[in-house]
């Protein structure tokens, strides 16, 4: 007798499945039998145990066995059968109204994929950024790239924007002391954001030997949450002022970004390559954005939420990895699940949809494609066969590869759909300069 599958939700089914029990016992003394010719009890030889023994020490376990796998089996089999396809692990629950004595009852609910019917995105509007790279554009790079090989030396004036400031504070909240509030031998970067910019604007102007007291109010959403939205005396006083020394614009400078003859001509034509490497790269993650935002709209659909749990999970473990290697702990800045649900459930969503139009439209990852690829991501490295030769060494290292392959695939036939437009976009813009 077929199982019965039962929509109790939009994705939820529900599956009433039986068991005969003496199909049960039969296999549970087979198993029972091939345990006894090897299974070894204090006072007989192996082979000799007898089975009243056997099933007294082994019997709980293996009839467990036989019915999860029996019921596992039957479940596969009906799905098999009325070409079902689950999302997720079923939940499996022993039938509270069994009708039968001669059976085994189980009612299985789970999930099933949505029915994905592709959307046009025929009016979808589509801008595409146009961005010249300029000759000022490549001489603010290099100034950048100045600035991040500074050295820094000690400075008989007073502290200015950019300059390496070390100081001794202590700070309280109501005359009482909180966790982080005292440091000796601090240095900040006066300018560079890395602290609240109430504490290190006072900074300014100051000398070394000089102290200052003044109030500094911790944002509302500020990640030490026993200070967030409190406002703190500090009293600050300036041990050495340290000026930035920036390299000049000479061979040793080209050096030291690789250049290896010292050419700065040279070094000027790299730092320009690099630059419109990456704003290529910016203009299709827009794009690509709006591809996506696009397909969604056209495509609505519910995601199954075992997919989306699933998609939470494996960014909270990114997001742990993410801390360790900030040398922190994720104790230091818990994860709830929540905070990763919005973003689950649009991957989840969009690879579905993405899923779909691949299949409609014949746009797999076609292996000259991904070889491009690689070789493309390759030759920033300094030994771009031996790249090549590692990501082709690993079959999951080829298969992120692959997936981005897909997501150009999707976006060019995208392209060909919607009313794409080009637009001037200042360089500034799209690399988020704020000057």
């Amino acid at each position: 007798m077929q199982a019965q599958v039962e929509n109790i939700g939009q994705l939820e089914r529900r599956m009433r499945i039986s068991i005969p029990l003496a199909q049960i016992e039969a296999e549970v003394e087979n198993r029972l039998k091939r345990i006894a010719r090897s299974a070894k009890v204090h006072g007989f030889r192996p082979g000799k145990v007898p089975m009243k023994i056997v099933a007294q020490q082994y019997g709980g376990q293996v009839r467990q066995e036989v019915i999860s796998e029996a019921g596992s089996q039957r479940i596969s089999d009906t799905l098999r059968e009325q070409q079902i396809k689950i999302a997720g692990m079923p939940s499996i629950e022993p039938a509270a109204d069994a009708a039968s004595s001669g059976q085994l009852e189980f009612i299985a609910t789970f999930e099933v994929y949505p029915e994905v019917v592709l959307g046009s995105i025929n009016h979808a509007k589509i801008e595409r950024p146009v961005v010249q790279v300029s000759e000022a554009d490549v001489d603010n790079t290099i100034e950048i790239l100045r600035k991040q090989r500074a050295t820094y030396e000690l400075a008989a004036r007073a502290a200015q924007t950019g300059d390496r400031v070390e100081i001794d504070y202590t700070g309280t909240i109501d005359g009482q002391p909180f966790a982080g509030n005292a440091a000796k031998g601090y240095i900040v970067t006066l300018g560079e954001g890395r602290t609240l910019a109430d504490f290190d604007r006072p900074i300014l102007g100051m000398q070394a030997g000089e102290s200052k007291t003044y109030d500094v109010t911790f944002p509302a959403d500020y990640h030490g949450k026993e200070v967030a939205g409190k406002t703190a005396q500090f009293t600050v006083t300036v041990k050495r002022v340290l000026a930035p020394q920036l390299p000049e614009i000479g061979p040793e400078l080209a050096r030291s970004l690789g250049v290896e003859d010292g050419d700065v001509a040279k070094m000027r034509s790299e730092v320009r390559a690099n630059i419109e490497r990456e704003v290529e790269k910016r203009v299709d993650n827009k794009v690509k954005e709006q591809v996506m935002q696009a397909l969604l709209a056209a495509t609505p659909i519910s995601a199954p939420r075992a997919l989306i749990d699933t998609e939470i999970e494996r960014l909270m473990q990114h997001a742990r990895q993410d801390f360790q290697g900030r040398g922190m702990s994720a104790d230091d800045m818990p994860l709830p699940a929540d905070l990763f649900e919005a973003q689950a459930r649009r991957r989840v969503t969009l690879g579905l949809i993405l899923a779909e139009v691949v299949k409609a439209n014949d746009l797999r990852a076609q292996p000259e494609q991904v070889r491009k690829q690689v070789e493309a991501h390759a030759e920033s490295y300094e030994n771009p066969a031996q790249v090549v030769a590692w990501y082709y060494e690993n079959p999951t290292r080829l298969a992120e590869v692959e997936s981005l392959v897909l997501e150009q695939n999707v976006v060019s036939w995208a392209l060909k759909q919607a009313q794409v437009e080009d637009k001037t976009m200042p360089f500034d813009e799209l690399m988020g300069i704020n000057k």
